[in-house]
């Protein structure tokens, strides 16, 4: 299967012919123990440097399982990925490589956080890549004062609210400096002033060159701040487009099942 799924189309400004792609899984399957479902079956993604895309899909679509496998948190059982142009052997420096390039923040942060303190827990990853404590000190006050956690640095990260766990976790991935920031439906633990905030933060990065890749079920994010949608379905891309051509064709809406959840949202919000 080509990039993009069935559906799929290459956007002006993406991946382009003889472009290296800053991150890329090709035919990537991978099952979990004890299932004989595949989470995924044949993946094929490329991401470009400076996109922003939006990973929407049901729940058990795959979403989660694709974001695992961009750092090596999972290996696939079959296929490949592949940053900047070399494949990822998964041995110590090739995995090295991958997670000091590609970030990932998980859905429930307190899967991340297991430091005593938020400065310790920022200051974990650029420590472990070899750093000394004074460049340690000035990444750590860098990404808290870009996600507006200094005030926290000295608290507990057990008495932390949810959406200060959220920030505090994307702090300790921005400290690692990543080319690639992955991050799984961050913005529902987050009031709405946070999240203008984060796409804030996102916006910031893309302006760097950076690519940024959000899960997320909110459509409207899909529609209004993406570059690029990937729709997944029971663990296989289905579409790869921009938010413009999906949202604007009736066929490919109802394709990808996104014109059902855009009626199930209309209607949820005609009985408020």
């Amino acid at each position: 299967m080509a990039p993009g799924g069935r559906f799929g189309v290459q956007p002006p400004g993406g991946v382009g012919v003889g472009v290296t792609p800053i991150l890329a899984l090709r035919d990537v399957t991978y099952c979990y123990p004890g299932n004989a479902t595949a989470a995924l079956n044949g993946v094929n993604l490329e991401f470009a440097a400076g996109q922003r895309v939006a990973l929407i899909g049901r729940n058990g679509s795959g979403k989660s399982t694709l974001i695992l496998h961009c750092n090596g948190i999972l290996r696939p059982q079959e296929g490949s990925v592949w940053l900047a142009g070399e494949r990822v052997a998964y041995d110590r420096r090739s995995l090295l490589r991958l997670r000091q390039q590609v970030g990932v923040v998980l859905q429930n942060p307190d899967e991340q956080l297991f430091s005593a303190s938020v400065r310790q827990d920022i200051s974990f990853g650029p420590l472990n890549l070899g750093l000394d404590e004074a460049s340690a000190r000035e990444r750590v006050a860098e990404a808290a004062e870009l996600c507006d956690v200094t005030h926290l640095l000295d608290r507990p990260t057990h008495a932390l609210s949810g959406g200060e766990k959220a920030r505090v976790a994307l702090a300790g991935i921005l400290a690692m400096r990543p080319q690639v920031l992955v991050v799984d439906e961050i913005t529902g633990g987050l009031d709405p002033w946070m999240q203008i905030q984060v796409f804030a933060i996102f916006d910031r990065l893309r302006q760097q060159g950076k690519t940024v890749v959000l899960a997320t079920h909110d459509l409207t994010i899909a529609r209004t701040w993406a570059d690029i949608v990937v729709v997944m379905q029971a663990g296989r891309v289905l579409a790869v487009t921009p938010p413009a051509r999906l949202f604007g064709d009736r066929d490919l809406l109802a394709a990808t099942g996104v014109s059902e959840a855009l009626i199930r949202r209309r209607d949820a919000d005609d009985r408020k």
